[in-house]
Formats: C-alpha cells, structure tokens, sequence
C-alpha cells in the first residue's frame, strides 16, 4: 500500500528542493551546510505534515520552514557569514563574452551591496525580489505581518540603492 504523506513529501522534495536550496545558500552561503538543511527541510515537512493546514501553499510553507531552520542554524555561528554571491548567472550560450562578464560584474556589485543591508531586510528582498514570494507568502515565511514585509522591502531597497550609488562614485572617482 502506498502511503499518501510519503509520496507528497516526495513530489514536494522533487519540485521544489532546488529552488529551496539556493535560497539556503543565499543565506549561509555554505554548500554543505544547505544541502544538510534542505534536507532537514523535507524530514521535518514529512515528520509535521498533518501540521500542513493547507491556508498557504506547500511552497510557503516548506520555505518558511527552511527560513526558521536556517535562522537556527545562522544563530548558532558566530560571526554570521554574509552571502557572498547573489547571483548565480544561467549560461545563455548565444551571449556574448563580453555580455557574460557584465552580468557577472553586474552581479558581483548587487551581492557587495546586499551584503551591507541589514539582515532582515536582505531576507526579505531575496524572497521577494529573488525568489519572487508574494508579500503575503514572505510574510507567513517570516512569521511576520504583510505591512512589516512592505516596510521592511521598501526600506530595504532604498538601502541597496544607495550602497549600489555609493559604489557607483567610488568606481566614477578611481576612474
């Protein structure tokens, strides 16, 4: 007989474990360490599921359970390391190299100045921005209200605008 909790965890694991995954190395940056807790992801999904009440999506649901074992995680190093990279650009083989190398340097700026925004806010614009959660999914990830996730992006933005400004007039003043 076939269990029904099983092969859900199963389709769950096979749809959404890698997007789960980057969104861990988003924040810890450590590639053992998010295989580790993607998998910790599923076990506790499979282990809580008549917990799964159905209101959000099982994607909002299983990212909110990866951002709370994340967090844990993140809580217990000391110092938190930052991401280090935001993107990890798809190869488009009809791009030019030169096209290539602005992406990544596009990239590159982008992750330096998401890196100085404060915590909160830079999980939040991964959510939204990256991940493209609605307000109200990031909200039930976060465990906060749809208003702090609009305050929180909208603050948060206006931070990465100004640190990629900033970087912008230290390039123009080398140059």
């Amino acid at each position: 007989m076939i269990d029904f909790k099983e092969e859900e965890v199963k389709d769950w694991f096979d749809q959404y474990h890698q997007t789960i995954f980057k969104f861990i190395f988003l924040l810890t940056k450590d590639y053992q360490q998010s295989e580790d807790l993607t998998q910790d992801t599923f076990l506790k999904a499979y282990k809580h599921y008549e917990s799964f009440n159905r209101n959000s999506s099982e994607k909002t649901w299983l990212f909110s359970i990866a951002h709370n074992l994340t967090l844990d995680y993140l809580r217990k190093q000391k110092p938190i390391r930052l991401i280090k990279e935001l993107f990890q650009p798809q190869e488009d083989k009809l791009q030019l190299p030169e096209n290539i190398v602005q992406q990544k340097e596009s990239s590159r700026e982008i992750y330096n100045a998401l890196s100085t925004v404060k915590e909160a806010q830079r999980e939040v614009i991964i959510l939204r921005k990256i991940k493209g959660f609605s307000t109200r999914e990031t909200a039930e990830i976060l465990n906060c209200s749809e208003g702090k996730v609009k305050s929180t992006l909208h603050r948060g933005m206006l931070s990465l605008e100004r640190k990629l400004k900033e970087q912008e007039d230290i390039y123009d003043q080398s140059n």
